[in-house]
This record gives structure tokens, C-alpha cells and sequence, in this order.
């Protein structure tokens, strides 16, 4: 059943006199006018709904002998007080206290409030990407897409929920005035609720007479308080499937009279990516260097929150080449701890990491340095004040020293200004004066010049939209008023510095009015704003943005919302070059004339008497035998110049474009057609140019200009017809999922197959080596099986990989077995290289995690120098090579009883040369492991390892030891695992006769399992009392 038929059978129903499945059974009367608006609208309608509402529900006690205990939602309960509208105190206090009040049964008493609540199906993601930013706008921060798997679903919600018990129905544990307290506050919350209805209601009404009314527009959000806490970020976003972008959207710039940008032409571009997936680089929190040479410019990134597979914080480097689209992984050795929030700061050739959050309860201090010449890292042991640990600070640099302000050590929030001197490594906290910036967080900060800028950031109150300016040389803060408008208040946003402009991007809260490219002229001291027309996939907060040449390279961003999902916007690069274009525009003059809203205008800009007439002139070159030609500019005018050719059709689309001398000159390749106008022999009427007569192109549209005028353009900005001296064909550049989607489509086109088949091909993938891991939820219909010989290696070929591989699940035996098929490669033994380690395993035979990399770069960069280890579940030597490799163990006896394994980890303890310091013991570790030994014991089982927990005490000396214990774990019992393990631990110790005090030193979350379901690691401290 189609969208229609679905609509017209829902509203049907409404319309009928029979009752729905509601407890009430008809609808709130305060929501009808909402829902009709709704439905009344092509694009949506409603499916069910809630207006908000008061209530005080009697729920059946859990049963206290049940082992299992049942959700609150399982366990029923009645509603004895409900209503949609504002309570009486004295009623519900009546009839809570009454003696007349009868209950049947003993059942809890819970009193509740919870706000408008309405599920809506979309005709397709755009019209749901506009109804979720509409409904975001309007207060309602919870909302999202909830299902986009066969319907598109938006949930539409808000936080201002109220669940208080008051006893049961025996007793009453609160006063009447608790009560009447009670009421008063929901009444509060339910009148905010209406007014947040009755906004939206307005809003929806007013967007179906513009851009709600397409269903395929743009929604128009008027501009909100930016009074937003920084917790609405993770409910900011709720898209759990990613709308459409064309791989090119245009950026304008609106003119208001002298605050705004002449009119130009702006371009941003998704970057296609390759070499290591893209999901690599869906991170948020992260930070990024610009790496220049005089042959290439990269970026550099670290660290952040996300990433490919399972979402967690890293400690990955990537080298990033805007140019090509390559992304390479660096092989470092001894990286810095995963962590996000952090700041990278670039002196000479040394990035320099400050601070980060490594977990919630753990805000680093430490400063790391990469060598970008050798790509070795160093922790710097640095002297001077002691740095306070933060993250969510800002850092920007100035010579040698980088400058540190804000930023947020849990509960805490910094003012401090903190300078690094990397010569001596010394920290200092400078004494500042004049107009001083509040605490903060989430700001941006760069340098221009001996100053600093900074832009806004969050207090612990509010967003804030200030700019700060601190003079390094007298060490004074000042307020900067400027010309123009102001950017509006915001946070988790990034900053830059591009020729004569300091730029603000992106930011959170995400709304209409941050959507723009905010640019501070220097020269003129006056605030300039290019309106961003499309943002469908990018989500600008907490990005890494960084100057390329002419470029603004975007990496990263994203939010996440727990009751919807995770969003990370994709690789952006952003042109600059209208602003470079611009530099000799007299801003007062265009104030003065108020031209504005000119789409496409050229730039106003004079030509000097000083360049010669053959850089003036579309001249045609000496070398008339070439069948090939290039129209050359100078980079500055790159951008007009290709826009005039792809006008006319001029532009030889098969051909690469390149650029000369260092990138000054940019060399296009042009078509027949134009060299049918002017071929090499017939070069009249091209010098005629004089330098002293400057074309003068304000106001033309493009798409009006005939092609002798756009000529006379061309040679205006010193164009000149050359033959091509590179003649390189241009390669379309394709990520491998499109690749494969295009091959397997053809495929089940050829077999006469349903093309919903493609459903079932992944969007991502693992490697292990050079083996390519298909995830196990893919290609699940047997008619695959059909046709394998010929799509394996399509798909193979797509992927660029020798070997594929399709993951099954892990075998539920004592072995823990891998159940990995290779569909493509006859053997599957591989090499993978991670964290400087070498691990080589049977794929098809042993399991291998990627989740528990975090907990293996942790058990590494312990100093286990002097100390004996026992790994109670060695497998293919997950932890004991890092014990052994990094963590300089001194000897380690390594249990495991899978053939399969033993003989892989035979191997990783030869190619990584410890073999001489680990024993291996096969069979039963509570049979084969040592006893009195050890001074650390791993016990890295899930989902529990609680039945070696005696092997592992009686493996550690008799003065006692650490004990690594994993554990699955339910997120709302962590303290009680704790416990549990602290407890037991104590008691087998004094079963074994040893007087000890057992303490948890830490609990790590390595990853989440399963929904609600934690993999932890506590460790724990066995000391002799």
C-alpha cells in the first residue's frame, strides 16, 4: 500500500464514530487543530498522538521472588487520574487522601506529566527532513525520524516530562501541600507545552503557504532564542537515515548594504574519498591541522568520537589529500589515548595534542607531539604552572607559543589564559588585563597578526555571541564592536583565518541563522554574512574546518540523539575563491550604491597597467601543431573563468584541469567548439585588448551574457589560449559503494532479478588485512547463493581487494569459533597491523575483535617493565602482545585451549619478536595456570569471565596484584557488577588464605555490546593488608 492509500484509509478512520486504540478512544480535544493541519497537508499525516497531559497512574508492584524483573511498561497499571488539560490541587488531593478512595489491590502511585507527543508518517525523507527542523525550531528538541526502513516516521517530542512516586495505594508517602506542589509545577509544564503547540501550529500554517507547501522545498525557520543548553546538542539531531544531496550545491552571498558580501557565486562540494572508507572520518570532536609543502597541501586528523564500525572515542591519524580525495591512515608509533575535545596546534613541523576527555570522568592534561616528518609521537613532559586537565577548549598559535583559553573539567568551567612556550616546554598563566572574557567552553579562537580572536561559546547558561580580541604584546582583552551584524550566538562551532578575513562556520544550536558563513573583514572591520542555501547533509558542529589553498576543507561534525540516533555530515569543501576575487572592492562605495541580491555578478575589480598585454589577452600561443588546448588564468580568477566555460559549453569535461607554477596558474581544458571559434591560424580580433579601458562587469547576470560578451570577459581577466601540455583524460571519481551498487544493479538486471535486492547490499565494511569483511546482514536472500560465482567477484573488484569475506557469527561455543566464509581467495590466513602490532590469524577459524581496540592501546601503554602477567584467555594474543610488545611485560604465560588459536598466536609471538618472554599453556587455564606468580592477571572473557575468578586470585602473588576482569554489563547495574566483583574477589582471597585489601580502581567502558548492554573492565587492586 502506497503513501495515498495508507493516508486515506488513517483518515477514514479519525472520521468515524468508532473508537480507537487509545484508552480514551477519540482524540485530545486541544491537539485537533494541529492534526488537522497536518493531515490536510500532502505530505504527512498523522498516526497517532497525545496532546500532553496530567495523570496520576496505579501501577502493580514488581513480584519481589521473580528473578526476572519486568519492565514498568510489562507490568500494566490503570490510569486513576488523567487529564489534557491544566489539574485541580484540591481535586487530586482529594481524592488521594480520601478514606472513600478504594483500591483492589496494593499498586504503586505514580504522578506524572508528559508533554505533546505525535507520530507522523512523511511521504518520503525531504518532506520528513523539513517537518524534524520545523519541529526542532519550535521547542520540540526531541523530535527525529524514527523508521525510514518501509515508512518514513517522525516523532515529534520534547523533554519537559514530570514522573514523581508518591507512595502506594496502602500509603501515601508525601504531604497534600507535596501534592498541591506537584500539581502546580505540571500545570506550569502543561501551560508551556500549549504555547509550544500553539507556536508550532503557527509555524506549520505559515510554512504550507511557502516552503512547506512543496514537499520537496526548502523549510524557512524563523530565528530562535539561542539560550539553549549545551545537553540539546545530542537531541538536536534525530535523523537516523541521511537525506539526498546532489554532490554540488551553490552558497550566496547576500549584500545588505554594506554588511553583507557583494553579490557572488559561492560552490560546496561532498568530497569524494579514497583509499581508507569514509566512515572513518564520521567523527565528531576531533582536530585537524593544515600540512603544506611546496609540492602538496594535506590535512592532518586525530582523535575524536565515532569512526568506522562501532562509535567510540580514538586515537587514529589520517592524512587527507583535499586535492585527490585520498585518505591514508598513519602508522605512528605509540599514539596518544582515544579521546575527543581536545586541540591540535601546528609550530614548524610538530603538531602539538592538548588535553581531550578521554572518558566522562576522565579530562586529560597531557601534551603529545607528532613529528609530521617521521609521524612519531612523544608525550612531552612539561614544566611550569600545572595545565589543569579540560577539554572543550580553544587553542591557537602565535611563533612558538600556543595560547590556551576556557574549556571544562566536569563541572568546572575555565577563564583561565594559558601560554606553552615549545622551546622549553614550559607552562605558564598569563596575567591579562582590560575587558576579560567570561568561563566557557565549546568557543574558537584564532590568531591573526600578534592578536587573538575569540567567538562565542557556552557558559553553563547560555550560548554566547561575543568576540573577544587579546593583544599578545600588552596582554589586554577587549570587547570588539564592529561594523555589520553581528554573528548570532552559538557554540561547538570552528573559526578560520583566510587571506584579509577571519571566518565562523557551523555551531550549535543548529537553526536557521546558523547556517551561514560568517566573515569579518580586517580591513574594514565590518562583519559580512554568505547565506548557505543548502545544508540537507551537513551538520556543522563540532567539525574540524581548515584553510587549503583557496578551499575550506570541512571534516566531520555530527550530533547524536539517544532516542534516535547518531548524525555525522560527510567530507564539505567549500570555495573561497569569490572572497580572493574581491580584495580590491571598496566596500563604502558599494554601501553607498546598495547593489544588492545580483546572483553570479563578476567582481568589480580593476586590472593594473603593470601586467603585460599577453596575460591580458585570450592570445593564441607560438605551437600551433597541438590538437589540444588549454585556456589558462591566474587562480584568482579561476573560479569566474570555469564558470564561463561550462556556460557555453566550452569546457572539455573528459580532460583534466591542472594548475602551473606553484598553483598561481590554473590551465583549462577546452572543447572543439571553442577552437572552431578561434583556431590557431585566425587569432584576429583576440589582442585587441587595451589594459587602460578595464571591462567594467557589475550587475550582469551569467545566464544573460552572449558568448562574445563572455569572451570579452575572459580576456579581461587575462586568459590565454595555450596548447595542452598534459592531455591527461579526467577520471570520474566514484566511491566504491556506488561502484558496487552499479555492478551488482547491472548484474540483477542481466538475471532479470528484483531490483529490492540492492536493499540488501552493505553501505559499510571491515578489513581484516587485505581481506575485505562483508557485515553478516547483508545479502541475506538465497537467490545471492544463485548467482555467486559471478557477484563475489564483482563485488570483489568494486572493493578493490583480492580476498572477500562474509562475516557469520561468532560460534556459541567454548572455543568462541569464527564462522567467517570467504567467498572470494582460496586461504584465510591474514595480516593485520594495528597499533604497531602485527597480529596473522585464520580468519575462517578464529574470531577477531575490532571493538576492544581501545582496551588494547590501554593495556599498552601501561609500564609493566618488571612484572609477570597471566592472560587467563590468551586467543590469538589480543592482549598478550600488547602486554609484551608495548607494555615491556617482563614474562607472560599465555592459557588458551583453541587449537586454532594457539597455533596464530604461536605465530604473532614470532613475527613480533617476544616469543621468548611468553610460555604458552594449552588446555583449561583453571587446570594449566600457574599459581603465586603473577603481579597482573587479564581475564578478557565475555560475556563473563567469573568462573576463573579463583585461577586468577591464585595466580598472583602471595602480596597480591591487579586483576583485569571483563564483564558484560546492563547499563543501569554497573555499580551492582562493581560490587559484585569487588565482594567476590575479597571472599575467594580469604578462601585462599590471603589477608588482602581489594579495592576497584577503575571501571573502563570499552563499548556498548548490545542495547543497554556495557563490555567493562574493572580493575581491580588485590593489596596485602
Amino acid at each position: 500500500m502506497d503513501f495515498d492509500k495508507r493516508k486515506a484509509s488513517t483518515l477514514a478512520s479519525l472520521s468515524s464514530d468508532e473508537t480507537d486504540k487509545s484508552p480514551k478512544g477519540t482524540l485530545d480535544t486541544p491537539i485537533i487543530p494541529l492534526l488537522n493541519a497536518i493531515n490536510n497537508h500532502p505530505s504527512y499525516f498523522s498516526t497517532s498522538s497525545c496532546s500532553g497531559r496530567i495523570s496520576i497512574l496505579s501501577q502493580p508492584n514488581p513480584n519481589p521472588n521473580s528473578n526476572h524483573p519486568t519492565k514498568k511498561k510489562a507490568r500494566g497499571g490503570a490510569w486513576i487520574f488523567i487529564t489534557h488539560d491544566t489539574a485541580d490541587p484540591d481535586s487530586v488531593i482529594s481524592l488521594l487522601f480520601t478514606d472513600s478512595t478504594k483500591f483492589t489491590q496494593i499498586s504503586e502511585l505514580v504522578f506524572r506529566f508528559e508533554p505533546l507527543i505525535i507520530a507522523v508518517e512523511c511521504r518520503d525523507l525531504s518532506s520528513a527532513q523539513n517537518l524534524v527542523s520545523l519541529a526542532i525550531a519550535c521547542g520540540f528538541r526531541e523530535s527525529g525520524i524514527t523508521s525510514v526502513s518501509k515508512r518514513v516516521i517522525v516523532g515529534i517530542r520534547c523533554s519537559i516530562r514530570l514522573e514523581v512516586p508518591l507512595g502506594d495505594t496502602q500509603k501515601i508517602m508525601v504531604s497534600k501541600d507535596y501534592v498541591r506542589f506537584l500539581v502546580e509545577i505540571a500545570n506550569e509544564k502543561m501551560e508551556a507545552n500549549r504555547k509550544r503547540s500553539e507556536g508550532f501550529l503557527k509555524a506549520f500554517l505559515k510554512g504550507h503557504d511557502g516552503a512547506l507547501g512543496n514537499a520537496n522545498g526548502s523549510m524557512r525557520i524563523e530565528s530562535g532564542d539561542c539560550n539553549e543548553d549545551q545537553d540539546d546538542l545530542d537531541r538536536s539531531f534525530g535523523d537516523t537515515q541521511e537525506p539526498i544531496l546532489s554532490e554540488k550545491a551553490s552558497f550566496s552571498c547576500e549584500s545588505l548594504a554594506g554588511t553583507g558580501v557583494p553579490s557572488c557565486s559561492f560552490s560546496i562540494s561532498q568530497m569524494p574519498i579514497a583509499g581508507e572508507p569514509i566512515e572513518r572520518l564520521f567523527l565528531w570532536g576531533h582536530s585537524a591541522c593544515t600540512l603544506e609543502s611546496p609540492d602538496e597541501a594535506k590535512v592532518l586528523i586525530f582523535g575524536g568520537f565515532g569512526g568506522n564500525g562501532r562509535h567510540a572515542r580514538r586515537n587514529d591519524s589520517f592524512l587527507l589529500d583535499p586535492l585527490h580525495g585520498t585518505l591514508k591512515e598513519i602508522n605512528v608509533v605509540k599514539s596518544p589515548s582515544p579521546r575527543l575535545g581536545h586541540t591540535s596546534s601546528l609550530v614548524g613541523d610538530c603538531m602539538f595534542v592538548i588535553g581531550g576527555r578521554a572518558d566522562p570522568l576522565n579530562i586529560l592534561n597531557d601534551v603529545w607531539v607528532l613529528n609530521t616528518v617521521k609521524y612519531e609521537w612523544r608525550l612531552l613532559d612539561c614544566t611550569g604552572i600545572a595545565f589543569p586537565p579540560r577539554h572543550q577548549h580553544a587553542a591557537a598559535v602565535v611563533g612558538s607559543k600556543i595560547y590556551v583559553f576556557g574549556g571544562l573539567n566536569n563541572e568546572t568551567i575555565s577563564s583561565s589564559l594559558m601560554v606553552l612556550d615549545t622551546k622549553n616546554l614550559l607552562w605558564e598563566e598569563l596575567v591579562v588585563h582590560g575587558e576579560w572574557p567570561c568561563a566557557r567552553h565549546s568557543h574558537s579562537m584564532v590568531a591573526y597578526g600578534s592578536k587573538l580572536f575569540m567567538f562565542g561559546g557556552y557558559s553553563g547558561g547560555k550560548a554566547l555571541g561575543d568576540l573577544y580580541s587579546f593583544d599578545i604584546q600588552t596582554c589586554l582583552w577587549k570587547v570588539e564592536k564592529l561594523g555589520g551584524r553581528s554573528p548570532h550566538a552559538r557554540f561547538s562551532h570552528s573559526m578560520f583565518v583566510y587571506q584579509s578575513y577571519i571566518g565562523i562556520i557551523g555551531g550549535c544550536p543548529v537553526k536557521q541563522h546558523c547556517q551561514e558563513l560568517a566573515l569579518l573583514d580586517m580591513r574594514s572591520l565590518v562583519w559580512k554574512h554568505v547565506t548557505l542555501n543548502s545544508m540537507d547533509k551537513e551538520l556543522f558542529v563540532r567539525c574540524a574546518a581548515n584553510v587549503v589553498h583557496d578551499d575550506l576543507i570541512m571534516v566531520g561534525g555530527g550530533a547524536a540523539c539517544y532516542a534516535f540516533g547518531t548524525k555525522f555530515s560527510e567530507p564539505m569543501k567549500i570555495n573561497l575563491l569569490p572572497l580572493s576575487s574581491l580584495d580590491d572592492y571598496n566596500w563604502k562605495e558599494e554601501a553607498m550604491m546598495g547593489n544588492r541580491n545580483v546572483l553570479n555578478q563578476a567582481p568589480h575589480v580593476g586590472i593594473s597597467s603593470a601586467q603585460s598585454p599577453k596575460q591580458q589577452s585570450l592570445n593564441v600561443g607560438n605551437r600551433t601543431g597541438a590538437s589540444s588546448w588549454v585556456v589558462q588564468l591566474e587562480r584568482k580568477n579561476a573560479k569566474l573563468g570555469k564558470d564561463i566555460l561550462k556556460k557555453f559549453g566550452w569546457l572539455d569535461l573528459e580532460r583534466k584541469v591542472y594548475a602551473k607554477e606553484d598553483g598561481l596558474l590554473v590551465s583549462f581544458p577546452v572543447t572543439e567548439k571553442f577552437c572552431a571559434i578561434f583556431p590557431p591560424d585566425k587569432s584576429e580580433g583576440l589582442n585587441d585588448h587595451h589594459p587602460s579601458k578595464p571591462f567594467r562587469a557589475e550587475s550582469f547576470l551569467l545566464n544573460e551574457v552572449s558568448s562574445l560578451v563572455a569572451l570579452d570577459i575572459l580576456k579581461e581577466y587575462g586568459a590565454t589560449k595555450l596548447p595542452d601540455e598534459v592531455v591527461e583524460a579526467k577520471k570520474a571519481s566514484k566511491s566504491p559503494l556506488k561502484i558496487m551498487t552499479e555492478a551488482v544493479a547491472s548484474l540483477i538486471r542481466h538475471k532479470g532479478l528484483s531490483v529490492k535486492l540492492l536493499e540488501q547490499l552493505p553501505n559499510r565494511w571491515e578489513r581484516l588485512g587485505d581481506i575485505v569483511v562483508l557485515p553478516v546482514s547483508s545479502f541475506r536472500d538465497l537467490v545471492w547463493d544463485s548467482i555467486g560465482e559471478e557477484l563475489w567477484p564483482i563485488i570483489a573488484r568494486s572493493l578493490n581487494t583480492c580476498r572477500l569475506a562474509r562475516q557469520g557469527r561468532v560460534a556459541p561455543n567454548g572455543t568462541r569459533d569464527s564462522t567467517l566464509e570467504i567467498l572470494v581467495g582460496d586461504s584465510g590466513w591474514v595480516a593485520h597491523r594495528e597499533n604497531d602490532i602485527l597480529y596473522s590469524f585464520d580468519a575462517t577459524k578464529c574470531m577477531f575483535s575490532w571493538g576492544n581496540l581501545s582496551e588494547k592501546i590501554r593495556m599498552a601503554n601501561l609500564d609493566c617493565t618488571d612484572e609477570v602477567i597471566v592472560d587467563l584467555f590468551a586467543g590469538i594474543g589480543y592482549f598478550v602482545l600488547p602486554f609484551l610488545v608495548r607494555a615491556k611485560a617482563k614474562m607472560l604465560y599465555a592459557c588458551e585451549w583453541n587449537p586454532h588459536a594457539i597455533e596464530a598466536l604461536k605465530r604473532n609471538l614470532q613475527v613480533n619478536s617476544v616469543f621468548d618472554r611468553c610460555i604458552i599453556l594449552e588446555g583449561d587455564n583453571r587446570l594449566t595456570a600457574p599459581k603465586g606468580v603473577a603481579d597482573r592477571v587479564c581475564l578478557g572473557l565475555l560475556p563473563s569471565s567469573e568462573g576463573s575468578w579463583l585461577t586468577a586470585v591464585r595466580a598472583l602473588r602471595s602480596e597480591g596484584g591487579i586483576l583485569h576482569v571483563h564483564g558484560n554489563v546492563k547499563d543501569t547495574e554497573e555499580g551492582l557488577w562493581t560490587n559484585h566483583v569487588s565482594t567476590s574477589i575479597s571472599e575467594i582471597a580469604r578462601s585462599q588464605g590471603h589477608c588482602w585489601e581489594v579495592t576497584i580502581d577503575h571501571v573502563e567502558r570499552v563499548k556498548w555490546y548490545a542495547p543497554h548492554i556495557r563490555h567493562l573492565v574493572a580493575d581491580v587492586r588485590c593489596k596485602q593488608i
